[in-house]
């Protein structure tokens, strides 16, 4: 009997007619070799990342309330606010934290809401209720916190003679030009000691020249002030004029004035004395070595360091020294490993610029090489898999049904990559495992079907 009188006394359903086409033609041959070279272009344009985009909406709302101590803080405004925002349809925990003068609200959605809406509704329920608040509450700061503000790149500036000080200003120059990267999200600092401008008052000159603390204050943030001011018309023309007096450098503030005695002006530095110095550290980093720095390290791997170093040999477990992070995220939907590597490429140049001598630049975490080094492992699994895969369907059913599942798996994921890229999602672990898995599910299914129509051809 010929292939024809096969095909006509076989089943009509459509789904035979479709198999019937590509047996017939070489139609298949050319969707296998599309489908192959759009799933190796979606493998390769696809961004990479380490954590899944789950949507769980969050965030952290900093409630001031100066001149309560932390038991009262919880008792007149955390309680409040935790039980007025727990109503708010959609929410799943509410936590707070305590402390004086200040309480921090996280508020968490159920995983799937939208973010926008949840935000809305959370900012809403604050309006609404603003007679409700509170009277202890001064004002409040609403925080959003997404997955894309971990940071993927976080560079640790270590040397300077152990001067948290310098380290810092070092740092807020490399912030500075690190955050005009494509695709960087957020860049900043964590540790050191900040710049401030302390202004020393002699209480004995102050009484002299009849003046208050609160005048100095006034003076001093009304000189730091830029408002719009007037228009006037000149020649049918409107000129704004705009009051811009900034301080620029703290020496600045030595000739400003502050008040007026006897006919006479006041300047800053007749009653106080203007330092430039460096403030209480707000947050703290220490940067120590233990037993695995004497390994050899890769290059951008963490524990590197990014170019020459200042030749201090690797201290014992346990010694640390003061340091300054930088810490720097990705925008959302940006690949995570070509973001990270333009950052390190980015800092190695800096490093050979503008960092002094006698400072380390040492990257301490680098989730974008991690990231692509996990979804490579993956997909070499998943290649190995497939091979043994194919080398039992070999032994246990023969070199067709084998075949069939070396073409189809791979050309099934292929295209599953490049639905995967038109819908804006990313690869990374969870995405990969999930793909594995509903390809499994996929090829069981099709060997069987593929079976039942053989049969049904023959």
């Amino acid at each position: 009997m010929s292939k024809q009188s096969k095909h006509e006394h076989g089943p009509n359903d459509l789904l035979s007619g479709v198999v019937r086409a590509f047996l017939d033609s070489n139609l298949s041959i050319i969707l296998i070799i599309a489908a192959s070279l759009v799933g190796l272009a979606a493998l390769w344009l696809t961004p990479r990342e380490e954590d899944p985009q789950i949507v769980v909406p969050l965030a952290d709302i900093f409630v001031n309330a100066p001149g309560y101590d932390a038991d009262q803080v919880e008792q007149l405004v955390s309680t409040p606010l935790e039980r007025m925002l727990s109503q708010i349809d959609g929410v799943e925990y509410v936590y707070s934290m305590s402390r004086d003068d200040q309480a921090i609200i996280t508020v968490r959605f159920y995983v799937g809401q939208d973010r926008e809406r949840s935000l809305v509704k959370l900012f809403k329920k604050l309006n609404e209720n603003q007679d409700a608040i509170p009277s202890a509450v001064r004002d409040w700061i609403l925080k959003p916190v997404e997955i894309d503000d971990v940071p993927i790149v976080t560079l640790t500036l270590q040397g300077a003679g152990n001067d948290s000080f310098q380290l810092r200003r070092i740092g807020e120059e490399l912030v500075e030009r690190l955050a005009t990267i494509r695709n960087v999200n957020r860049a900043y600092l964590v540790g050191g000691k900040p710049r401030v401008a302390q202004v020393e008052i002699s209480p004995d000159r102050l009484q002299a020249y009849q003046l208050t603390l609160i005048d100095v204050q006034r003076a001093i943030r009304a000189a730091n002030d830029v408002a719009p001011g007037d228009q006037i018309a000149r020649k049918d023309m409107q000129i704004q004029l705009r009051t811009s007096a900034g301080i620029r450098y703290p020496q600045e503030l030595n000739d400003l004035v502050v008040g007026v005695f006897q006919g006479l002006p006041v300047y800053l530095k007749d009653i106080a004395k203007v330092i430039d110095a460096a403030s209480e550290p707000r947050t703290y980093v220490r940067h120590g070595w233990g037993a695995a720095a004497e390994f050899p390290q890769h290059e951008a791997t963490p524990g590197s360091f990014l170019g020459s170093h200042s030749g201090a040999e690797f201290r014992a477990v346990g010694d640390s020294s003061p340091a300054v992070t930088i810490a720097i995220s990705k925008q959302k939907g940006a690949n995570a490993v070509t973001v990270s590597q333009a950052v390190i490429e980015r800092a190695e140049e800096l490093r050979r610029t503008i960092l002094p001598d006698d400072v380390d630049l040492i990257v301490t975490r680098n989730a974008g090489q991690t990231a692509d080094e996990k979804v490579n492992e993956l997909i070499e699994a998943l290649g190995i898999a497939i091979l043994i895969v194919i080398l039992l369907l070999t032994i246990g059913m023969g070199w067709r049904e084998a075949f069939i599942v070396a073409i189809a798996v791979p050309v099934v994921f292929g295209l599953t990559l490049f639905v995967n890229l038109l819908f804006g999602f990313t690869i990374n672990r969870v995405t990969l495992f999930a793909l594995i898995l509903a390809l499994g599910l996929f090829g069981r299914r099709s060997d069987r079907r593929c079976r039942e129509h053989r049969e049904a051809l023959s």
